[in-house]
């Protein structure tokens, strides 16, 4: 059986090594493992010149867009709220061209939390800078990033409802921005009790998935793996 390529764009963090704080491109193990479990084979692409993404993205068969810092509000045309921050922008020039390379060649896509939001903004939709300010519902809950904080709604018929198999769905949820104004093409297709998007897909990519919650971290729970299973195995096909 092949195992396909997966691309995880990295998180660059200063970390303090010999023999000075260095800048390291970094992808949290919870991907990895997960990838790993579906039966793909992850690969950390670091933050390079956005121009490389073609180059970057061609020997793939899936790319992962994972979670982090805020983009800058400037991308979808806003100043930043005062709760805005850890903002990347090299980073957001570079996962804006890989999401963008991976729509124009029809490879897998799985965009969580701010992978979600990086999406949207690729494609020209805008963020909520704070929900606790929009909705009064907290959606940031780290200390239980293993369970489930609230359930979504699944919107019936949506690809996302037959991947899980079913309807509502538990999730965790660490997050405090997510979509507001859908991008071209994206369909929201589950949302927390506040009304919040929690998932969506885009018209005419169907090998493509966002979600808001981080499956990866509840990965032992079978129906978040099956985002996995699904991602990879759309991965698979394209690789044979």
């Amino acid at each position: 059986m092949t195992a396909p390529l997966i691309g995880i764009t990295a998180y660059p963090r200063v970390v303090e090594i010999v023999p000075v704080p260095t800048v390291l491109h970094t992808a949290n193990r919870f991907y990895l493992e997960a990838v790993l479990r579906a039966g793909g084979v992850p690969l950390i692409l670091p933050v390079m010149d956005p121009a490389l993404a073609p180059v970057a993205l061609a020997p793939l068969h899936g790319l992962l867009l994972p979670g982090g810092g805020d983009v800058d509000p400037a991308r979808y045309g806003e100043a930043p709220r005062p709760e805005t921050g850890s903002i990347d922008p090299d980073r957001d020039a570079w996962e804006l061209a890989c999401a963008r390379t991976a729509l124009e060649g029809s490879l897998p896509l799985l965009a969580i939390c701010r992978g979600a939001q990086v999406l949207n903004v690729a494609l020209g939709g805008s963020l909520v800078q704070d929900v606790p300010s929009v909705t009064g519902a907290a959606h940031s809950r780290a200390d239980r990033y293993e369970e489930s904080v609230h359930e979504v709604t699944i919107h019936p018929g949506s690809a996302l409802e037959a991947t899980v198999g079913a309807g509502r769905v538990g999730t965790n949820s660490l997050h405090h921005q997510a979509v507001d104004r859908p991008g071209a093409d994206v369909r929201p297709v589950a949302w927390a009790p506040d009304g919040t998007v929690e998932a969506y897909e885009v018209d005419g990519h169907p090998e493509v998935t966002a979600v808001q919650w981080h499956p990866e971290l509840m990965a032992g729970d079978p129906v978040q793996q099956r985002l996995f299973l699904e991602f990879v195995a759309s991965a698979r096909r394209r690789a044979l």
